[in-house]
């Protein structure tokens, strides 16, 4: 079961991204970012089977990924690229129209983000910019977040030139809602805090929250870097409906402690979710 399910959350995401690409992003002339959005704007000026063009760009790229990373990496990129595009055409011809792009925008990057996040969790890839960001920042030393930036900026322009500036507008909302949506799916939708607290009574702060709120702590030695004194720095990770009550315990016993709070996306381990 467990050697099938990868292959179940491929072709689920693939099927999950079809439907919101076909339904609200090509039934309202949007576009997406990537070899998507490029593949989507010859879609739009050809008329031409998306998922053919799309299979057609990566080809190249799959001989470049055979050579630089091995058999395995090109079987995976193939496979996401086959599933999608099937999928794609498979569901073409299903569209809701609306007069609203946002809402296009919104729903379409949603479902499509979705299922890229459920693809690549599954172990696959879509291929296109991903194996173009990789080679050149192996090659040049140039951030793959750069590359992606810069391709996603090409493929707006190409959008806002052939379809005009309003639907540029829209696709840049829908690739930004996609990108947070596949975030969440890759990072966690478990989301947390983490604290950071300076205080004189780390200790009692720390056996207050063990026996309050049930949750381990951690309290690590440090210095100060402008009196060199030691200090202690308590630090503890809690669900984020659990701050408030927190705030209120280290209030109540150090009022002027120093905190730090931070996000955390996804917590593996005792107390949270378990590492499978």
């Amino acid at each position: 079961m467990k050697k099938i399910l990868p292959y179940l959350g491929i072709t689920c995401g693939a099927f999950l991204f079809a439907f919101g690409l076909n339904f609200f992003i090509i039934a309202n002339g949007l576009a997406e970012g990537g070899f998507t959005g490029l593949a989507l704007i010859l879609h739009y000026l050809t008329k031409w089977s998306f998922g053919s063009i799309l299979l057609t760009l990566n080809i190249p790229l799959f001989f470049i990924g055979w050579q630089m990373w091995g058999k395995s990496f090109v079987l995976k990129t193939l496979l996401g690229v086959l599933t999608v595009s099937f999928a794609v055409d498979l569901t073409s011809g299903i569209g809701f129209h609306t007069q609203d792009l946002l809402l296009s925008a919104l729903y379409g990057g949603v479902l499509s983000g979705s299922g890229l996040g459920l693809v690549l969790r599954s172990g696959a890839t879509t291929g296109g910019v991903d194996i173009i960001a990789r080679l050149l920042y192996e090659k040049t030393g140039i951030s793959m977040g750069k590359i992606f930036l810069s391709f996603d900026l090409a493929v707006l322009s190409f959008v806002a030139f052939f379809f005009g500036l309003e639907k540029a507008l829209y696709t840049l909302v829908a690739l930004y809602i996609s990108s947070q949506v596949i975030d969440r799916l890759i990072e966690g939708v478990d989301e947390a805090r983490a604290i950071t607290i300076i205080s004189e009574v780390n200790q009692t702060i720390a056996d207050a929250i063990i026996h309050n709120l049930e949750r381990g702590a951690t309290i690590l030695k440090g210095y100060g870097a402008y009196t060199g004194e030691e200090k202690h720095v308590l630090y503890v990770v809690i669900n984020k409906h659990e701050l408030l009550h927190l705030k209120r315990i280290i209030r109540t016993i150090d009022p002027h402690a120093f905190i730090i709070i931070s996000n955390v996306y996804e917590v593996l381990g005792e107390g949270f979710r378990p590492q499978k």
